[in-house]
């Protein structure tokens, strides 16, 4: 995949997308950040919806208005939404860095926390596909470090059937 890890997927309608966050359990650690961008609508909460539930902790919901969720699962999920939030320091208030010291992080519009936690963040963009409804595009990237994670990711999307896209070069 290079210097900075990539993996670029199709996924048909939600339940994919819900099954490509059930594998992506499969490949997170203690430590981890995820950072979703996307559309309202774009299929984040669904992603990790089906991240928590393959992890052991049933459905998740969105944190829109809580800010914040935590999951006690194998390893705990702190799901957090920045949506809401105004700027970094208030993002700051949601101590998602300590977070990481039990668990995962995963946050909905993760721009904004990006310059605080996103240096080692594998980042999870969801675009609709125009002209198919229900249907989005995920391209993960990360730096280096995630390169034989995602490759494993990668096979088990293979197994899984998700149509894979060919990689692009990383910005």
């Amino acid at each position: 995949m290079g210097p900075h890890a990539r993996l670029t997927l199709r996924c048909r309608d939600a339940a994919e997308t819900a099954a490509f966050g059930g594998l992506l359990a499969l490949v997170v650690e203690v430590g981890d950040v995820v950072l979703l961008s996307g559309e309202l609508g774009a299929g984040k909460t669904t992603l990790v919806s089906g991240l928590v539930a393959a992890l052991g902790g049933g459905a998740a919901t969105s944190p829109t208005f809580t800010l914040c969720h935590r999951y006690d699962t194998a390893p705990v999920v702190w799901h957090a939404d920045c949506w809401r939030l105004a700027d970094a320091a208030e993002a700051a208030d949601l101590a998602l860095d300590e977070a990481l010291e039990e668990g995962v992080v995963v946050v909905e519009w993760g721009e904004l926390v990006a310059p605080v936690l996103g240096a080692s963040a594998l980042r999870v963009d969801l675009a609709p596909v125009p002209g198919a409804p229900g249907e989005r595009v995920v391209d993960c990237r990360g730096p280096a470090a995630w390169e034989a994670r995602l490759e494993r990711l990668r096979a088990r999307c293979l197994e899984r059937g998700l149509a894979i896209q060919a990689a692009r070069a990383a910005p």
